[in-house]
């Protein structure tokens, strides 16, 4: 249920934002939706260079991911088991998710000096993402978990949503 709830509200968020980029893109003088003072600026951040860090709009990688994870939890929902190997390339995906929110929020905070209430909405559904793909493929087996290492993961597993609060 995770995946798919996440996935609809970080695949809506990311479409929202192209859809955004774009009209920018199309009239420089366009001031995007999100954009409402000058701390809350989506416009001031859809300019920068991070904003397109592989050479193309951000949202992007979001909506390809997004779409991905979506697919996954109704795949999941509807009985679906799949194999190791997909299970570890979604970690590898929400790995790289996690890491690369949390560079562009340092970027938004300390670099460009503001912030996007819509990518806001992606940092907060990739984090849970990240959380529960990592804790349930470490309990599955998916992801070896060293003998030292599975009582801190129970443990965490145990206190699974105080962690993610924290």
């Amino acid at each position: 249920m995770l995946f798919t709830v996440c996935g609809v509200i970080g695949f809506a968020a990311a479409s929202v934002l192209l859809v955004e980029k774009v009209a920018l893109l199309e009239d420089p003088s366009y001031v995007p939706s999100c954009s409402i003072n000058p701390i809350l600026s989506c416009g001031s951040i859809m300019r920068t260079e991070q904003a397109e860090v592989f050479g193309f709009p951000n949202p992007m990688i979001g909506i390809a991911g997004f779409a991905m994870v979506t697919t996954t939890g109704v795949a999941v929902l509807a009985g679906a088991a799949m194999r190791h190997w997909y299970w570890r390339g979604l970690q590898a995906g929400v790995t790289f998710g996690v890491v690369f929110v949390h560079w562009l929020a340092f970027q938004s905070l300390h670099r460009i000096g503001a912030l996007c209430p819509y990518c806001m909405v992606v940092w907060a559904v990739t984090i849970p993402l990240f959380w529960y793909t990592t804790l349930y493929n470490l309990r599955s087996g998916r992801l070896p978990t060293p003998r030292p290492l599975r009582r801190p993961v129970a443990v965490l597993t145990e206190y699974h949503g105080v962690v993610l609060t924290v």
